[in-house]
């Protein structure tokens, strides 16, 4: 009897230290159904935040960053989460910081880094991948990578070109994409042996804004903010993205964004305020939306169940008329929330001033 006893206790233990540890571990998990998922927005003319819930599509939050002793020139740039949304991440151009939110979207940590710029997770380390400000006149040429669970910088590698701006991780995490607003290079990081290689790209600068990268991890798109291009690399040898076409598309691309199935890539034309739909099947322009709430559309962001888009805008020129005026004066941007399956625009929710970066829970 003592002996079945004994058995017993050691189940148990090993159970609830098997619980203990799944529920401390969260790299490379994810939980991001509609009713956990959030979008998190980055009204960077006001310094506030946004948080939509992506169940209702509503605003649930507001994240007033003066508030937390920040400045009003806080501008917050761009934002990404935890598969699981335990935590998430925004950068601050105007105070050199990247700080770190629980899912309470209570202030928990934060970094140093000058100018910081675009987010990528890294899908089984503890880190975050940080660029460059596009705003910047001239940023170092490194990215940073902080360590999540502390919030240190552990270190910073040298890009060894100008502006380093639009950044991925692959999905296996073995290599990181950078590439230069000033020149038409991109370089890959060996995520392992830390070794970088260059892969130029020839012809008229395109200033790429930034990547996504395909489902399967075989396929990376990139939009050129001057060339009105979104041009199309095999990575399946990372280590030397090859070009293998580019199409054109409405005035200045900016985020892109695959579908969860990795059959469509969508993203806002800002100079056009448009959204493009581009079929990656037969890697042409399958669609363009256009209404009301697009207005120098920046950011983009996906549901977890791929039906929904959401489309950050600026609107700084007053192209949408908004109900209300920020507490900058300037006026309201939007959120455009985009049915996938029709290509409509469902519903247009007014933010803060000048919306920009937008990012919900990390998907690889």
């Amino acid at each position: 009897m003592r002996n079945k006893i004994v058995f017993s206790l050691k189940i148990l233990f090993v159970s609830l230290l098997f619980v203990g540890f799944s529920a401390i571990s969260t790299f490379g998990q994810s939980d991001t159904s509609e009713e956990n998922q959030r979008i998190y927005v980055c009204n960077q003319g006001e310094a506030m935040l946004s948080v939509i819930n992506v169940e209702s599509n509503e605003i649930v939050d507001h994240i007033d960053l003066q508030e937390l002793g920040f400045s009003a020139n806080a501008k917050p740039h761009h934002t990404v989460a935890e598969p699981d949304g335990s935590f998430w991440y925004v950068t601050l151009i105007g105070e050199n910081r990247v700080l770190k939110f629980n899912r309470d979207n209570e202030l928990v940590g934060q970094a140093e880094m000058e100018v910081p710029g675009l987010l990528a997770l890294h899908p089984t380390r503890d880190q975050l991948i940080v660029g460059r400000s596009m705003s910047a006149v001239n940023p170092p040429q490194s990215i940073g990578i902080i360590n999540r669970s502390d919030m240190t910088m552990q270190k910073k590698v040298p890009t060894f070109f100008a502006r380093p701006h639009a950044i991925a991780a692959a999905s296996d995490g073995s290599w990181t994409f950078i590439a230069s607003l000033a020149e038409n290079q991109i370089l890959s990081l060996n995520n392992e042996t830390e070794e970088t290689e260059l892969t130029t790209v020839d012809g008229d600068t395109h200033v790429f804004v930034n990547f996504a990268i395909s489902p399967d991890g075989d396929t990376m798109v990139v939009t050129g903010q001057i060339s009105s291009k979104l041009l199309f690399f095999d990575i399946s040898n990372p280590e030397s993205p090859k070009l293998t076409e580019s199409i054109g598309v409405n005035a200045q691309p900016w985020h892109p964004v695959f579908t969860p199935d990795g059959n469509y890539v969508y993203f806002g034309n800002k100079g056009a305020h448009t959204i493009t739909v581009v079929d990656m099947k037969s890697r042409s322009v399958y669609a363009v939306i256009k209404g009301n709430g697009l207005a120098q559309p920046h950011g983009s962001a996906m549901s977890a169940d791929g039906r929904y888009l959401y489309i950050s805008n600026n609107n700084r020129k007053g192209t949408f008329e908004s109900e209300g005026t920020s507490a900058s004066g300037d006026p309201n941007g939007t959120v455009t929330v985009i049915d996938t399956k029709t290509n409509e625009i469902e519903k247009v929710i007014e933010v803060g001033a000048y919306p920009s970066g937008i990012g919900t829970n990390a998907r690889w």
